[in-house]
């Protein structure tokens, strides 16, 4: 299909998402399998409909970002983060700790920060700032509805106490969604949080290219106070991760130096 420099430049005109910064073979096969569900033939006709009809506008929207997620995704990394890493930042940053789960889809993974710090410090010394793209699913992150395959990486004790039944889902009690402030912000062109001591950003900037990649990674850096951690996804890794300010901790986490 003709026409893709000009759709990226109208798509940016429309919603700030700079598609230039993902990879585009993948991309251009997500967007194309949109235009071809509308019975749609060009870009040009695909640009008209998302100006005129609010559905399909936020369903591109939705379909662009990448919302799959699960609560402690990789749970061994996450027991990292439990025994080793929490107690670090507590010992160097105190027990009220600045942290940004950032690009954080459906919520499953702010709110396991929530529940993961809360075996360290009181649930009312934590707050976590979560960020996305995507302002639909951040409605739905808010609600903290999900299905019982989301949840089952859980420890059991903390499912049992932070978690309702209602039918067949499951819903995340608001002694932990208070927690967390959700905000809309865009990685690639929003101002980011400052003053940090964890960032969580994990099987995101895989969908990048390398130069967006290097950019957020450095961003990140800057965000982060000296000896503040990044940590990110198990299909990631940051080869230069000297270049942009980091020393390697493990193989997930990397410390601002």
């Amino acid at each position: 299909m003709e026409g893709y420099e000009q759709f990226k430049t109208q798509v940016y005109a429309l919603t700030k998402i700079d598609l230039s910064s993902y990879k585009e073979k993948q991309m251009r096969r997500r967007i194309d399998s949109l235009i071809t569900k509308h019975k749609l033939d060009s870009y040009e006709a695909y640009v008209h409909l998302l100006r005129d009809d609010h559905e399909a506008f936020d369903e591109f929207v939705n379909f662009l970002t990448i919302n799959v997620s699960e609560f402690y995704r990789n749970p061994d990394q996450w027991k990292l983060l439990d025994e080793e890493y929490f107690p670090y930042l507590i010992d160097k940053f105190g027990q009220k700790l600045n942290i940004w789960s950032a690009a954080c889809s459906t919520g499953d993974e702010p709110y396991s920060l929530v529940m993961c710090l809360s075996k360290h410090v009181p649930l009312d010394r934590i707050h976590i700032i979560a960020t996305d793209l995507d302002k639909q699913v951040i409605a739905k992150a808010k609600v903290g509805l999900y299905n019982e395959k989301s949840i089952k990486a859980v420890p059991a004790d903390l499912k049992a106490k932070y978690f309702q039944k209602i039918g067949s889902s499951y819903q995340i009690s608001e002694s932990i969604r208070r927690r967390v402030e959700f905000r809309e912000s865009n990685l690639l062109k929003d101002p980011y949080p400052t003053n940090l001591d964890l960032i969580l950003c994990r099987n995101v900037v895989i969908y990048f290219t390398d130069e967006a990649k290097d950019q957020i990674y450095s961003k990140f850096n800057n965000s982060l106070k000296q000896g503040g951690l990044l940590f990110i996804g198990s299909t990631e890794q940051i080869m230069n991760y000297r270049d942009l300010g980091y020393k390697r901790r493990s193989s997930f986490f990397y410390e601002k130096v």
